[in-house]
């Protein structure tokens, strides 16, 4: 699932779930730097896309990165863009973070048969083919509506409540 939207839609439901816990924006960042190895696969015609950075290690090891730097990088970009938020917490950069990298090696263990989650311990992949293509990409663009729905309900609680704005990306 390189590039595709459809891994932003389980971190969708997570926000919609873990609130000021869990940066979507920090889950984004975690999404892009996982699928820089596919990326450079592509544009070299590897015959593997998905390879040390689409291991259970290699998703820990790019999570740690996307907490440690996504929490400052985020907070720049909302503050460059005048976007009102709340400053971003060290526990929801590293929620999203790692949960970032860990969802996008099971969507990506469901899908393509290069995947190898366990390696160097196994070259098993018991996740590939565990749902249809079709089913994989329903349940992720319901996260998103699962996300759209929650926000809709709390933006009206707080209108309601007469709560000003500003929430955590």
């Amino acid at each position: 699932m390189p590039f595709t939207p459809f891994h932003l839609g389980p971190g969708a439901a997570m926000k919609a779930v873990g609130g000021r816990h869990f940066s979507f924006m920090v889950f984004g960042g975690a999404q892009v730097l996982i699928d820089i190895e596919p990326l450079v696969g592509l544009i070299h015609g590897a015959d593997i896309l998905h390879g040390p950075t689409h291991t259970l290690a290699g998703a820990l090891l790019i999570g740690g990165v996307a907490a440690l730097t996504g929490k400052p990088v985020s907070e720049f970009v909302l503050r460059l863009l005048s976007i009102p938020h709340q400053r971003i917490s060290w526990l929801a950069s590293c929620t999203g973070a790692f949960l970032g990298t860990l969802s996008h090696i099971v969507l990506d263990a469901i899908m393509h048969s290069d995947m190898h989650p366990w390696r160097p311990l196994s070259d098993a992949n018991p996740l590939l083919d565990l749902v249809s293509l079709g089913t994989l990409h329903l349940a992720c663009l319901l996260g998103a509506v699962l996300w759209g729905v929650v926000e809709a309900a709390r933006q009206f609680r707080r209108r309601r409540n007469g709560a000003g704005a500003g929430h955590q990306r």
